[in-house]
């Protein structure tokens, strides 16, 4: 009967603990089984898992397959505020004038404008997004900008699909139940 007292681990389950330096008549003295010189003989001389010397390593030489979020990037046109003052004052720049103009082309999820130049007179811009700097300079030339809701002029249908998973997923953040406010605990003074 299998006592506490008379408990054995498995024959062959435990192996005698290789010690090293003690000496050549142990078998594993002089260079403790690291062999002569070299990075791996060293202390403290290791080499990374998957290092191949220098050489492309084997992870980098395959090709990449499956799930990437490079996928669902958002990439927006670049519009800055130099390239704006080509236009006469009191002209309402949109996505339209800025196709027919060749300053925006290919497909993007929006437009945002930069603040790099300068801008002499007002316009009415409408973007997706805008700097900070260049709002300040649009503003102080006294021009206004609109930010656009959602791509209605020619709107792509990656993007459709994008803001249609936008609207789901705000209407499901508000029909979530508040949290609970917690009670601010009592501060308690040490007792002299």
């Amino acid at each position: 009967m299998m006592r506490l007292h008379n408990l054995r681990p498995r024959p062959g389950s435990r192996h005698r603990v290789k010690r090293l330096g003690c000496g050549e008549s142990s078998g594993h003295g002089k260079t403790s089984g690291k062999g002569h010189k070299g990075q791996k003989a060293r202390s403290g001389g290791s080499i990374r898992l998957g290092f191949e010397g220098g050489q492309m390593p084997l992870i980098r030489r395959l090709p990449k397959r499956g799930f990437n979020n490079a996928a669902f990037h958002k990439r927006y046109a670049i519009v800055n505020l130099s390239e704006l003052g080509a236009f006469k004052a009191g002209t309402i720049v949109n996505e339209q004038l800025l196709r027919e103009s060749k300053l925006v082309r290919g497909d993007f999820a929006g437009i945002k404008i930069l603040g790099d130049g300068q801008l002499g007179h007002e316009l009415k811009i409408e973007a997706d997004k805008v700097s900070a700097s260049a709002r300040e300079k649009i503003e102080k030339a006294g021009g206004t900008i609109t930010l656009r809701e959602g791509r209605t002029p020619l709107e792509t249908p990656e993007a459709a699909g994008s803001t249609a998973t936008e609207a789901s997923r705000k209407k499901r953040a508000a029909t979530k139940p508040a949290a609970k406010a917690k009670s601010p605990k009592k501060k308690t003074s040490p007792k002299g």
